[in-house]
Order: structure tokens, then C-alpha cells, then sequence
């Protein structure tokens, strides 16, 4: 006789029951708004645009709404969940809603994802995720996302839901009024483009921010003869004090105005400008010309 199954999503109702089930009181600290419509659960993996052979690693699954339509969709999943009593209770909710096999797709981690390692999200036979799709704690979406992409290198494809402000600064151009140092730090792993923003109403409990998607194609770093952490630190410096031209702001970096004013200009960059006009390939120079200390 099959196995029975029961719908592939967490409803209102469902989740409240969970959280009482589990004795979970809602972490804002933790971000935990949970979602409950289908609907919504089902474009977020649409937006990922997920090829046949991806393997998905999910950031805090929760109490399972992304985790169930992916493996719904066929996808192994690598969960990585803080929290251990939500930890325990993934797999058994995902018995229950699509049977034992949905199980054996599931690898469920109970740690921080800040710090990692692609041997952590590895399979038994070595392979890596190559698709990141994740309603990403908001307070750490930022720190979570480039720390994940930049020690999982099979990563191909990325889709994530975070505040609305945040997704704003992920995709932002040069130039534009919200680009800053996570934009040019995002553009170092790929491209980033909004896909769509999602209500308030899907959540419980319901968060006072709104949210949005952030859809990355990722490509191979600039080639370079410095280290990402070194583009990192001169981005950083360009933006510590963002009002004031590069020359100004990359002072203590380069150890004086004259010695940031050469390194500019060795770079080919105007020393007037403020680090918001410059794309990442720009930073790139800059840090691979900054004087020796």
C-alpha cells in the first residue's frame, strides 16, 4: 500500500500548532517568523530557477515551509538550523507531510551558518550544494550570505528572501542612493537582481518590516593578484565614511592623503570620487595598488 501523504505546505493553522507542540516561542533575536502560505512557498522556489541535478542548501529552515516544497520538488536538501528544537523536528515533519523517501533527501545541521565549511554541507560522496534558497534570518542576512558564498564554492545559483531595505542594497547599482559596501561585496561573487517582494501577511508571527527576494547568477571572481579579504578591507574603507571622496576616506588606509591619492590614481581612478561610483572591478584596482605597510 503507498505511503499516504498529506499537502506539501505549513498553514496557518499548522504552525501555530508546531510552535506549541515544540514550546517555541517566536526568537526575534533568531528572526523566526515563519511562513504560511503555500502560494507564496511555491514562487520562492519558482524564482530559484533550480536545474534537475541542483542539491540545495537551505539557511534556517525553520519549522519547514521552504524545506517541504523543495523536496517536494525532488531536490536533496542540506538544512542548516540554529535552533535545536527545530532542528529535531524537520525530519518528522517532513515524514509527515511527503512520506520516508522526502526523509532520505534531507540532511539537517544543527549549528550556526555563520563560519560554514563546505565539508560541513558536503554528501557522503563529496559533492556540495549548488543552489542556495533561504528566508535568511534578517539581522544576519547580510554577514550569513557573503560568508556562505564565499566558503561553498559549488554554489551556481542563489535566492534568498530578506528586509526589503536589505534587498534594496544587495541590488543596487553604482551610483544609485542605496549602494554601498554589501552591494559591491555581493557583485564580487555574481550578478544580483531583485525577484519580487513578498507581504507581511505570509508570517507568523507577523514582522513589522517588509520583504523581498534577491535572486544571484554567481561567476568566478575578478581574477586579481589580491585577496578577497583585501578588496573586502578597501571597500570597507571607502564606505566607513561614504560623504567624503576617496581620497579623504581611504586616508588611514593607504597611511596618509598623499599615499591614497597615488594609489588612486595608480589605479586609474579619479581621487574626487566617492567610493559610491565605483563598481567592484574599481575596488579591485584600488586594493591591488595600496602601498605597502
Amino acid at each position: 500500500m503507498p505511503e499516504r501523504r498529506t499537502s506539501a505546505s505549513l498553514g496557518p493553522a499548522e504552525v501555530r500548532r508546531l510552535c506549541r507542540q515544540l514550546d517555541l516561542v517566536p526568537s526575534k533575536k533568531r528572526g523566526q517568523n515563519f511562513v504560511h502560505d503555500a502560494n507564496t512557498v511555491r514562487r520562492i522556489v519558482a524564482a530559484a530557477r533550480l536545474g534537475p541535478d541542483d542539491r540545495v542548501l537551505e539557511i534556517g529552515p525553520g519549522l519547514g515551509s521552504l524545506t517541504l516544497a523543495l523536496l517536494d520538488g525532488g531536490w536533496p536538501v542540506t538544512a542548516v538550523e540554529v535552533d535545536p528544537r527545530l532542528a529535531r523536528a524537520l525530519p518528522d515533519t517532513v515524514r509527515s507531510h511527503l512520506g520516508q523517501e522526502a526523509v532520505t533527501r534531507l540532511t539537517v545541521l544543527t549549528q550556526d551558518a555563520l563560519g560554514l565549511q563546505a565539508t560541513d554541507v558536503a554528501s557522503p560522496d563529496g559533492r556540495l550544494p549548488t543552489a542556495l534558497v533561504a528566508n535568511l534570518p534578517y539581522n544576519v542576512a547580510v554577514p550569513v550570505l557573503l560568508d556562505v558564498l564565499g566558503r561553498v564554492p559549488a554554489l551556481r545559483t542563489v535566492l534568498v528572501m530578506v528586509q526589503s531595505e536589505v534587498a534594496d542594497r544587495l541590488t543596487a547599482p553604482p551610483g544609485s542612493r542605496t549602494y554601498g559596501a554589501p552591494s559591491v561585496k555581493l557583485a564580487w561573487f555574481g550578478c544580483a537582481e531583485p525577484a519580487g517582494t513578498v507581504p507581511r501577511s505570509v508570517f507568523w508571527p507577523v514582522p513589522n518590516v517588509d520583504s523581498a527576494l534577491v535572486r544571484l547568477a554567481v561567476h568566478p571572481p575578478p581574477a586579481t593578484t589580491v585577496s578577497r579579504a583585501d578588496v573586502f578591507a578597501t571597500v570597507d574603507a571607502a564606505f566607513a565614511q561614504r560623504r567624503k571622496s576617496l581620497r579623504a576616506a581611504l586616508t588611514g588606509w593607504a597611511g596618509s592623503a598623499s599615499a591614497a591619492e597615488t594609489a588612486l590614481r595608480e589605479a586609474d581612478v579619479d581621487p574626487s570620487l566617492r567610493g559610491e561610483r565605483l563598481g567592484v572591478a574599481e575596488f579591485v584596482r584600488i586594493a591591488e595598488h595600496r602601498p605597502a605597510r
